[in-house]
């Protein structure tokens, strides 16, 4: 919680006598990697992306390219913590050097949605006052303890491993962080926007092609990212944890908001994140 002649699906006549209203489908995009990834990174991150004219954020275009996204995103910080860790400085030390770098870059974006999220779903009694809370740009009780604990659970676990391998931990790093990106955005799948004019709303659906186009590249760049420093059957486990946490989140948001918001999805990032490090570290 960023075609050359882009299409749009053919009009519903919605006003005819007698016929049913439509929902809100989707809108069809032609695709262009590299446009693509800088909309990506202007929405996930604040990293300078150069002066190409500025489009409206449209998460259906990002979600394809989103891991290559990621990995631009989370290159930097990784790379931070693992010089500083091949210069000897404490491996915690340097995990938290990364950390911070990862921060800057992203500009808190899910640390923020994971408290927006933790606040409104446990502080409200109703699907009204949950909605107003997450809204709110301040933190209660429980999203301040929501982020210290997202920061804690990454800072450990990069740093756990980075005391012997640094370049195991900014690999292992990178791809949790390319499955948890990409991974969220099934909430905007599965699930129609809770508000009108929210973030999610303005950025648009992600269709089921363009989640699995993306999901697919995510996959494989775990693979690469990751299995070297663990195994395959590590991989493919934190990837069933990832959807496990995925489908679960889902009901709740379901059950408690009955729809999606950009806090939603954001937050849904943050616990796959942890969920795959949880993971990978038993097989390291």
């Amino acid at each position: 919680m960023s075609d050359d002649a882009p299409r749009t699906p053919p009009r519903q006549d919605n006003h005819r006598p007698g016929a049913e209203p439509q929902p809100p489908q989707p809108e069809a995009y032609g695709w262009r990697l590299a446009d693509d990834l800088i909309m990506g990174l202007r929405f996930f991150s604040r990293l300078p992306t150069g002066d190409s004219p500025f489009e409206k954020p449209n998460l259906n275009r990002i979600a394809v390219g989103l891991s290559f996204t990621s990995v631009a995103i989370g290159f930097l910080p990784a790379l931070l913590m693992m010089i500083a860790a091949w210069l000897g400085v404490p491996s915690y030390f340097a995990a938290t050097l990364g950390v911070a770098a990862m921060l800057v870059a992203t500009g808190a974006m899910a640390d923020d949605a994971l408290a927006d999220s933790a606040d409104g779903l446990i502080g409200g009694a109703t699907i009204e006052r949950r909605l107003e809370i997450m809204k709110d740009s301040r933190h209660g009780t429980y999203g301040v303890a929501a982020i210290g604990l997202y920061l804690l659970l990454r800072v450990t676990a990069i740093g756990a491993v980075a005391a012997y391998n640094p370049l195991a931990a900014g690999a292992i790093w990178l791809a949790s962080t390319v499955i948890g990106r990409s991974a969220s955005l099934w909430v905007s799948v599965a699930l129609p926007n809770a508000r009108e004019g929210g973030a999610s709303a303005s950025v648009g659906r992600v269709s089921r092609k363009a989640f699995f186009g993306g999901m697919g590249f995510a996959v494989l760049l775990a693979f690469v990212l990751a299995a070297p420093f663990t195994s395959v059957v590590a991989v493919i486990l934190s990837l069933a944890a990832a959807a496990g946490v995925a489908a679960a989140w889902v009901w709740v948001c379901r059950k408690l908001i009955g729809g999606q918001t950009g806090d939603l999805i954001g937050a849904l990032q943050a616990l796959i994140e942890v969920a795959v490090l949880t993971v990978l570290l038993v097989f390291v």
